[in-house]
């Protein structure tokens, strides 16, 4: 059984910064690529950023590109977002997500994650 529990959210003014982090447990997750989506009130889950099984490739939404970083701790199970020059656009709440297939690469797709975190609600002040 694979979980995902993020963590990290909060309330921070605009130029803020914010790190979340996802635990993975139930599998190894060192093969597996992963990723961050979000979600705000009123509109359809985006994809955020995405890292490979390998951490050798990420990928940005446009924008968030250039003030997020997404990485992992393979040894530790754990995924992190870090947030910089946070804007109240990124309100929203975040999810991690896992893919289903092992050693895949970089995806923005949400149909290639099977498995999903229950989020983590990010809110921005201006």
């Amino acid at each position: 059984q694979v979980q995902l529990v993020e963590s990290g959210g909060g309330l921070v003014q605009a130029g803020g910064s914010l790190r979340l982090s996802c635990a993975a447990s139930g599998r190894t997750v060192s093969t597996y690529a992963m990723a961050w989506f979000r979600q705000a009130p009123g509109k359809e889950r985006e994809f955020v950023a995405a890292v490979s099984w390998a951490a050798v490739r990420t990928y940005y939404a446009d924008s968030v590109k250039d003030r997020f970083t997404i990485s992992r701790d393979n040894a530790k199970n754990t995924l992190y977002l870090q947030m910089n020059s946070l804007k109240p656009e990124d309100t929203a709440v975040y999810y991690c997500a896992q893919t289903r297939q092992p050693y895949s690469g970089v995806s923005y797709l949400s149909a290639d994650y099977g498995y999903w975190g229950q989020g983590t609600q990010v809110t921005v002040s201006s």
